[in-house]
């Protein structure tokens, strides 16, 4: 299937999906985009089982021949990241710099672990063949969550702009930290490396913002001596591409330096706010940006449900995917509980412990950042435990965005009243 023909059925599939939910559904709209996509793909799947249609068979045994590890990892990743970085309030964000760093650190190594911990008991009491580092890779994969998921989703559903920068920065963290640990615990599995976990984490965070701070304060000296809107935009794509390829060549963490750049062209920006505004009065370089966004975001939504046609489903997934999400759940208010309580009085929002770890839990959403991490593990693992990781990952995928994602503004708003009625006994003002 060439990409030019890939492309319009992805393109077909956004515009038909989103006219359709915005006469019927009314469901926001990257929400839409995954549910529908997964419903089309499981009525195509059905069809290709119970018939032969060529085009249709043709269709499902291509889809997964595209490549959506690289085209994530090795494509459009770094420019969503950027888009989503470029919109952080850093007032917001050094307000609340404390919880962040812990929930993006310390909450995905601790929920890694324990989903590794309790994923384990359940394989040994089902017989499945999988050790304890299989078991904490796994938890890996599905711990950290995904800043495209966060900022698409999350910021459109009415929670306070003080929540979801504390949710947005978090997501667009903490990838850097789940990528570190990733490669750790995959070392240990297949004996190809013996680096400290502390020694290789700090060589992926540090090393990543050196040189983004570095590569980006180099060219935007260029943005500050040019004129042209159109060139402000050609300078920021050439920089986090440029510190990606950097970053993912030295063995650095290229998720975490596209945060940076966004974050560092967005604080740049706002200093020279002035010029900005005579230079580029119709705001091409902020609508660019956002537009693209919004085009990868959609693009990777619909890919998710499509890329279900290539899915093998395991022999043990009645028993691991139940058990998955529980176990996801259990490990994520784990790690959130440990971080709050090292926040101490610093959690956001004026929440208390138990408001807190409820909000950060069931807004943790996945995405394709943990689909890539679980494709890339198919060169060491058994044919029958990658099916397995694959099965779990994509259930917590759409269980966070389609179950946790058009429930989360409920759980907020309920919240939210618990609180009122806790800081003000009676809810009386």
């Amino acid at each position: 299937m060439s990409i030019l023909i890939f492309l319009i059925i992805i393109l077909a599939f956004i515009v038909f999906i989103g006219i359709f939910n915005e006469k019927a559904f009314h469901i926001q709209s990257d929400i839409a985009l995954i549910m529908f996509s997964l419903i089309i793909a499981l009525i195509l799947a059905i069809i290709s089982r119970l018939t032969s249609i060529p085009w249709l068979d043709v269709f499902v045994n291509r889809i997964g021949d595209f490549g959506f590890e690289e085209y994530l990892l090795d494509g459009v990743l770094c420019f969503m990241l950027f888009a989503g970085a470029s919109k952080v309030n850093m007032g917001k964000f050094r307000q609340n710099i404390r919880p962040i760093l812990l929930l993006a650190l310390l909450t995905t190594v601790v929920s890694s672990f324990l989903y590794g911990l309790l994923f384990y008991i359940i394989v040994m009491i089902f017989g499945i063949p999988m050790d304890i580092w299989m078991c904490i890779l796994l938890g890996c994969v599905v711990s950290p969550t995904d800043p495209i998921a966060a900022t698409g989703i999350l910021n459109k559903i009415g929670l306070s702009k003080n929540v979801c920068s504390v949710i947005e920065n978090e997501s667009l963290f903490n990838d850097g930290t789940g990528v570190a640990l990733f490669v750790f615990v995959r070392s240990i599995i297949i004996q190809s490396g013996n680096s400290h976990f502390m020694i290789l984490m700090c060589k992926e965070i540090f090393g990543a913002i050196a040189v983004a701070l570095v590569v980006s304060f180099l060219l935007f000296k260029l943005m500050e001596i040019t004129k042209d809107p159109v060139r402000y935009i050609l300078i920021s794509l050439l920089d986090v591409s440029l510190v990606y390829v950097i970053c993912e060549h030295m063995g650095f963490s290229g998720v975490i330096a596209s945060v940076v750049c966004g974050m560092y062209f967005s604080y740049a920006m706002d200093k020279m706010e002035r010029r900005v505004k005579v230079i580029d009065p119709s705001e091409y370089y902020k609508d660019f940006w956002e537009i693209l966004e919004s085009i990868l975001n959609a693009v990777l939504f619909v890919m998710i449900g499509l890329m279900l046609l290539d899915v093998e489903i395991s022999r043990y997934a009645p028993v691991v995917i139940p058990a998955g999400i529980v176990i996801l759940l259990v490990s994520r208010a784990g790690g959130v509980s440990l971080s709050s309580w090292l926040t101490g009085r610093s959690i956001p929002g004026n929440y208390d412990l138990k408001e807190f770890v409820i909000l950060m839990t069931w807004s943790a959403l996945k995405g394709g950042l943990s689909l890539a991490l679980a494709m890339g593990t198919a060169g060491y693992l058994d044919p029958a435990i990658y099916k397995l990781f694959i099965n779990v990952t994509y259930v917590t995928i759409f269980f966070t965005v389609l179950v946790q994602g058009l429930t989360v503004k409920k759980v907020y708003f309920k919240l939210e009243d618990h609180k009122s009625k806790r800081i003000r006994p009676g809810g009386n003002v």
